[in-house]
């Protein structure tokens, strides 16, 4: 952890709505003026797409069926984790972009699936922004979860991420449902191994629980809207959190335990704001101390 130079980390799984969350940190940091570098998780994958195919197609023939981008094996632990160390120490770092799509990949002249060449992060940011897989990593090689200020985990019950990841991946990415399941059938060993331990060293995790029938996400057509779900925020040290503030801000909203939030979905947002702001201003105060310091 580093006054002078903080790090945020959204870490989640595929599908679970950590696009949402970094949405609103952009919008915070908007309207209180904050320069943030911001790094994409999926910059830290190993491999292209057409090369992860080919190692899959590989390892499929060698009998291994659980080959995922949630392992170690197809993802940069030790680059992501040397980015997080550099940057604390001293704001600066490499990182790159994956290319998700032709239109992310058209204005760099390259194929969907690839990545952008390595390069040094701007040198006058406030703070490091990551949203991704393995925000909170840690294995007997790595230590990822030590390093930023803030680490937060975007958890949905298990059946409203499978719906959707399926939504997604069929109606944006044009996989037929067979090719999701297998996906999430091949995922599950590192899903367990790999993602679900990172929520145990988040500072605050959001986990969306829908209150409509999700019995079979296979089938489902369509994501239950926010309204149609609650939010669960946990916090691992609530010491500081003014919770009859924020139950006075959300209407029905009420605490289930000692260190729990529980908001209406369409809420999460405003949750959010109203919890996340104030960390934004006390890590920018330590910063300008720190500078002052110097």
């Amino acid at each position: 952890m580093s006054h002078l130079h903080p790090i945020v980390a959204i870490t989640g799984s595929s599908g679970a709505g950590t696009s949402s969350v970094t949405s609103t940190f952009e919008n915070i940091f908007r309207r209180e003026k904050v320069r943030a570098a911001v790094v994409e998780g999926d910059s830290f994958h190993r491999y292209t797409r057409l090369e992860m195919r080919a190692r899959q197609a590989e390892a499929e023939k060698a009998g291994n069926k659980n080959f995922s981008h949630f392992g170690p094996e197809n993802n940069l632990f030790p680059e992501l984790e040397a980015l997080f160390r550099d940057y604390g120490e001293s704001g600066t770092g490499r990182s790159r972009k994956y290319l998700h799509d032709p239109a992310e990949a058209k204005p760099h002249g390259q194929e969907p699936g690839t990545f952008t060449p390595w390069e040094d992060l701007p040198t006058d940011t406030d703070l490091l922004f990551y949203e991704g897989l393995h925000g909170a990593v840690v294995t007997p090689d790595v230590n990822i979860a030590r390093y930023p200020d803030l680490l937060i985990g975007v958890v949905p019950v298990i059946n409203l991420e499978w719906i959707q990841k399926l939504w997604r991946d069929k109606h944006v990415r044009g996989y037929s449902a067979e090719a999701v399941t297998d996906t999430i059938l091949r995922r599950m060993p590192d899903y367990v191994h790999y993602i679900v331990p990172q929520f145990a060293h988040t500072h605050v995790n959001f986990q969306r629980v829908p209150i409509v029938d999700t019995s079979n996400p296979f089938i489902a057509r369509d994501i239950p809207q926010p309204d149609e779900s609650l939010c669960v925020i946990r916090f691992a040290n609530p010491k500081g959190i003014d919770f009859p503030y924020l139950l006075s801000m959300i209407h029905d909203s009420f605490m289930s335990r000692a260190n729990t939030v529980v908001v209406p979905g369409g809420k999460m947002e405003l949750a959010m704001q109203l919890i996340f702001t104030p960390f934004i201003w006390r890590m920018m105060e330590r910063r300008q101390r720190a500078l002052g310091a110097i």
